[in-house]
């Protein structure tokens, strides 16, 4: 089976859709201009879309995906995807810093403020029902979608998806590159001599991937590999010496079966910053023996547009194939000698078969893409989606770390609150948290958990982070410093840590993990999320790999972000991990639905069907835990019981957020503590008794309800 792109849809400073894109590339134009969304205290060029879009009131981030969405499925010829994975890091932040700085405070009015609110958007657009997923890996997030959405194909676990990136431009961004002192005052020069930054842009592109026998006839490119990789070198700088980025390259070429001397032409990275691109040129010189094909980037043109990026690239070089258009380098004229390559200078056609793709964020987060003329792949290469086992776990709950959170629990006492940020980091290296605040430390102090429950010293193979929210703490304290000195000055280390894959980078520094670094956001459901990715894109070696699930309580936006928080106020957070390995023996783990909910049946009716009927349910599990987040409480009721009526399962429900607290990811602690449960054969005692009862049988279901049902089986095999 070969996968393929079918559809693009696309939309850049350069203009909407491949068409325009081409003309400016052929006459190597520039889209970089002065900033007039908003008014910047210092104006420095940015790459701003101009066209004006139709509804107002969605966030600009959404419009530009819905636009770059419509032209992929006109030109797919208006299919329906399995599946919807969107690379994102502004989601509705454009709309909630106004609202912010406004001081609006109706929860109401922050519907679209998550990351993955952008996901849901456009899954309605699509008719989507299948997963949504929401990728949040900085700026290579674009390209790790795609990497994700390319598993998913590979695994049969979907036949198409519509996978790419979107963001746009948000004081958040603007102000925190610009404190980072990346930001060009004059416009992007990547690769050259005199090189003094990068121009921040906006955009998105949406690619309609297929898995076919045989090349479709609109078939564009083929999509031959990826490689994705972490430095675990720095939460902001790349590792000097391009090491994950030469194996983020390397990785996709095995993948695809390709030799360095069969690539025809690299899309690079190429930011225009002086660490980034020395990084991607020593890559370059180290991956090519010091002879790279013809190469270049076009950020100078477009600009650096984030989680958008590597899908903007990833269509273009679509589009290079297609036409044999080697886009020019532009911004460059005496390229850094130092750097040891020379990017295309002019514009140029030439016969293209395979292009690599590069992508690499914050976090040292790295992706690369590997795409050919349809019907030319060199090795056709599946991927083995194998259970998950259970090597270790651990959670944080209000009333404590592992231990006394499980012991608390086969209680029935509650578990809610906020545990002190010193007993979070107790068992941290006091060096190496010093400076973080509550989530990341949260994820290392969890990371660090199952690692020791799992008693494995060496460093895990790749890092699976969920969060529903994000680092709020330092959201909140980079936009009140800056509203509070009228824009005109921020804190770059605030900036570094609100992105959403921070705790995740910082695990991957801590533990060594150089593989795939992996951050999934869809609120309620974002653990889900990972666990699903860790599913297809997880060491299938036998190495462990993490998976883990974290999200803080913030005083002042929790309630406005999580209607859940909202409706309770009761101030609560913690999370859950997993130290897995790919087996088919053992405590598996295996992450079995993910898909909007109807109200009228049918999807429950199709899980259960998943599940393998009534009586497979009846048969495998002892008690079920159900997710019902407080702001659909009665939505999720009635799914638990249409679930009972139609298996006739009698096993104990338990309410698990009743214990844990109203926190997104609350499944994460949820299917810890389910592990918990499947290892000592008990469960929590049930209203009336005073004892807990046994697991018989011996499995556990974890059940999200609401806008989505989801379902992970716990049990021994």
């Amino acid at each position: 089976m070969g996968i393929y792109i079918t559809g693009i849809g696309m939309i850049t400073a350069l203009g909407r859709g491949w068409r325009q894109t081409a003309k400016a590339l052929r006459s190597n134009q520039t889209g970089i201009g002065p900033l007039t969304l908003f008014s910047p205290t210092a104006s420095l060029p940015v790459g701003e879309i101009k066209q004006e879009f139709k509804d107002s009131k969605l966030p600009r981030t959404h419009q530009i995906a819905r636009a770059a969405t419509e032209d992929a499925l006109n030109d797919c010829g208006g299919k329906i995807p399995d599946a919807v994975i969107i690379g994102v890091t502004t989601g509705g932040m454009p709309g909630t810093e106004t609202q912010l700085k406004s001081k609006i405070k109706d929860p109401q009015s922050y519907r679209y403020h998550a990351a993955g609110s952008v996901a849901e958007y456009i899954a309605g657009l699509c008719q989507c029902s299948g997963p949504v997923f929401t990728v949040s890996t900085a700026c290579s997030s674009g390209a790790a979608a795609v990497a994700l959405g390319i598993g998913l194909l590979k695994t049969g676990l979907a036949g198409s998806v519509i996978a790419g990136g979107a963001d746009a431009l948000c004081r958040m961004t603007y102000y925190g590159f610009n404190a980072l002192q990346l930001l060009s005052p004059t416009g992007a020069k990547p690769f050259e001599q005199d090189r003094d930054g990068m121009s921040l842009s906006e955009g998105a592109a949406m690619l309609f991937f297929e898995s076919a026998p045989m090349v479709p006839q609109n078939a564009k490119a083929e999509m031959l590999g990826f490689g994705l990789s972490c430095d675990a070198y720095h939460a902001a700088a790349p590792h000097p010496e391009g090491l994950g980025a030469h194996h983020a390259m390397e990785n996709a070429m095995q993948a695809s079966g390709l030799e360095p001397g069969e690539i025809d032409y690299i899309n690079l990275h190429g930011t225009g910053t002086i660490s980034n691109d020395a990084a991607e040129a020593k890559a370059i010189n180290s991956m090519f023996s010091g002879s790279p094909p013809p190469l270049s980037s076009t950020k100078g043109a477009l600009g650096h547009s984030l989680a958008a990026a590597g899908a903007i690239e990833l269509a273009i070089s679509a589009g290079i194939i297609s036409e044999g258009l080697v886009p020019a380098n532009y911004g460059t004229r005496a390229p850094d000698p130092e750097l040891g390559i020379h990017p295309q200078a002019e514009p140029e056609t030439r016969s293209i078969r395979t292009v690599i793709s590069n992508s690499f964020g914050f976090g040292g987060n790295n992706a690369a893409l590997a795409l050919g003329r349809p019907g030319d792949r060199a090795e056709d290469s599946d991927l083995n989606p194998l259970p998950m086992a259970v090597m270790g776990n651990s959670c944080i709950t209000g009333l404590g770390k592992t231990a006394a959170a499980t012991k608390a629990f086969m209680r029935a006492d509650t578990c809610k609150g906020m545990l002190a940020l010193s007993e979070i980091s107790s068992d941290l290296p006091p060096r190496a948290v010093r400076r973080l605040k509550r989530l990341p430390r949260l994820a290392l102090c969890l990371a660090s958990d199952a690692l020791k429950s799992a008693e494995i010293d060496s460093a895990p193979s790749a890092v699976f982070f969920s969060t529903g929210w994000g680092a709020l703490t330092e959201t909140n304290d980079f936009l009140t410093r800056l509203f509070e000195n009228q824009e005109r000055f921020s804190s770059p280390m605030d900036f570094v840590g609100s992105v959403h894959n921070a705790p995740a980078g910082e695990i991957a520094m801590m533990f060594g993990a150089t593989g795939p670094n992996i951050t999934m956001t869809g609120g309620d459901y974002s653990f889900e999320q990972a666990l699903i990715s860790a599913s297809v894109l997880g060491d299938s070696t036998g190495n462990p790999f993490l998976v883990i699930g974290a999200d803080e309580c913030h005083q002042r936006l929790s309630p406005l972000f999580d209607l859940s928080v909202s409706e309770t106020g009761i101030h609560v957070d913690g999370g859950g991990g997993l130290c897995l390995k790919k087996s088919e023996t053992g405590l598996l783990v295996t992450p079995v639905f993910y898909s909007p909910a109807d109200t009228k049946g049918n999807t429950i009716k199709s899980l259960i069907k998943r599940l393998g009927g009534p009586d497979a349910v009846k048969s495998r599990f002892g008690a079920l835990f159900a997710g019902i987040p407080a702001h659909c409480r009665r939505t999720g009721e009635k799914q638990v019981e249409m679930f009972q009526n139609i298996t006739g399962c009698s096993a104990p429900i338990i309410d698990y957020r009743k214990y844990t607290g109203e926190f997104a990811s609350a499944s994460a602690a949820a299917v810890s503590l389910a592990a918990a449960c499947v290892q000592q054969n008990r469960i929590p005692p049930q209203p009336g008794q005073k004892q807990s009862g046994s697991l018989d049988p011996g499995g556990v279901l974890v059940l999200g309800t609401g806008k989505y049902l989801t379902a992970i089986e716990v049990f021994w095999k």
